[in-house]
């Protein structure tokens, strides 16, 4: 998606190799995709998912390495951006897939809401169980019941900056939101901007208040703003923005003031920073900055490009604020239990470090060996993920309904953008905010 849907992210490897276990269709045995028995040989998984380009072809050496294990053929279909369509139709037209990768927890509720998902059987629970931290599961499931194994995440607490415009300011990564803009203004006097903003995204503006509101706020507020229990009205809501609203309106901190910043992508945003006409010294987003940095602008990640994490706000402590792709399995699907078969093995460290390897790719397994990934940058950022433990909160936006969370020129993006343009009024926009906020949620 948008790069914010589609978290591209960020060897050797110590895989473990677990025993898996699902019922092949017509038969009641047990069939192993761990051992490399060929106990599924003659079947075909249908596997959906937004995932295209590198992201499909890193993909598909997991699915590979399934079928080498278990001889079931993979057949990978790439939805776009907009999932829940392209799978809802598939499903009135009787052809579902069997497993669908999906970019939200928002959309797995909603599947799992239309009554289209198998809950995880005992097996796959089981496996989830000792690879992921409590907070994985909880994001997988709705009202207790367990559908999604969240295979691939985005670490989108990550400041990525250019070291030799630091050094030039002479400043050092900082520990505190507060010592991050003194800093930037420090920057801003060495006659580079601080932050290169993508505000043309509205998604960016959401994980800017994202992390904020996480920090300053706690995690007990944010699950509760999540699941609009409180209002946007709130003055947690408010104190965020006025502290957002603080760096929006410096131009001294911000490339090209806030019009520019509205007039700047994603991509547009990376490149300011890594590009070869650099305009500023930061950007935040996810850790996959990284992948555009690199693939795109060709710096070495370490040493032309590297990150801190975001840093605490006030009193706050430093948020995770995480986003990811889970598996579920289709009722409808034609061989949906050679599908269990398969979110069993992508529950393992070692379908985890296939990716790895190949790049682009972080886990939230937390059993994978650290070494699976292939340099120091991806495995500093994967153990910030994996370490945060059950204090990683997903991505607040990725759980609204799209009506309010993921709707270009709407809800909150707009809100958000309107917001970058003149930060004066904190609480007036925090009431624009509930206003669309109650609406998409019918409450």
């Amino acid at each position: 998606m948008m790069m914010r849907r589609r978290t591209t992210l960020l060897t050797g490897c110590t895989a473990l190799v677990l025993a898996l276990g699902a019922t092949a269709c017509g038969g009641d045995e047990p069939v192993s995709a761990g051992g490399g028995d060929k106990s599924l040989d003659g079947q075909t998984v249908t596997v959906a998912g937004v995932w295209s380009g590198s992201e499909q072809k890193n993909f598909q050496k997991v699915l590979d390495a399934f079928t080498e294990k278990t001889g079931a053929k993979t057949q990978f279909v790439s939805t776009g951006d907009n999932v829940s369509t392209v799978v809802g139709s598939k499903i009135e037209g009787g052809n579902a897939p069997d497993v669908v990768m999906v970019p939200q927890v928002g959309v797995l509720k909603q599947f799992a809401g239309n009554g289209w998902l198998k809950p995880l059987d005992e097996k796959v629970r089981s496996t989830v169980g000792a690879n992921f931290a409590e907070v994985w599961q909880n994001y997988g499931s709705v009202d207790g019941t367990l559908y999604g194994l969240y295979f691939k995440a985005a670490h989108k607490s990550t400041v990525w900056y250019s070291p030799e415009a630091l050094e030039q300011a002479g400043v050092t990564p900082p520990k505190t939101y507060d010592a991050m803009l003194k800093d930037g203004r420090t920057i801003s006097d060495s006659g580079l901007a601080a932050f290169s903003v993508a505000g043309q995204d509205g998604w960016t503006l959401t994980d800017w208040f994202e992390n904020v509101y996480l920090s300053q706020a706690g995690p007990e507020k944010y699950d509760a703003l999540a699941a609009h229990e409180i209002k946007w009205t709130d003055p947690t809501v408010v104190e965020a923005l006025t502290t957002l609203g603080k760096l929006f309106k410096d131009k001294q901190l911000i490339a090209g003031g806030q019009k520019a910043a509205l007039n700047t992508d994603f991509p547009g945003s990376v490149e300011k920073v890594f590009g070869p006409e650099a305009e500023a010294a930061m950007v935040y987003e996810g850790d996959f900055v990284a992948g555009v940095a690199k693939d795109q602008f060709g710096k070495s990640i370490g040493t032309d490009a590297n990150f801190f994490p975001f840093p605490p706000v006030g009193d706050g402590k430093a948020p995770v604020v995480s986003g990811g792709d889970a598996a579920v399995v289709l009722k409808d699907g034609k061989n949906s239990k050679a599908g269990m078969a398969l979110l069993e093995y992508l529950a393992t460290p070692e379908a985890a470090a296939v990716w790895a390897e190949a790049g682009g790719f972080l886990s939230p397994n937390k059993k994978l060996d650290l070494s699976s990934y292939g340099d120091d940058v991806t495995r500093a950022t994967a153990k910030s993920l994996v370490a945060a433990g059950d204090s990683v909160r997903f991505d607040m936006s990725d759980q609204a309904p799209a009506a309010f969370g993921g709707t270009k020129g709407a809800g909150e993006w707009k809100i958000l953008q309107d917001f970058l343009r003149d930060p004066a009024d904190p609480a007036k926009t925090a009431a624009e905010l509930e206003k669309a906020a109650a609406k998409a949620y019918g409450n």
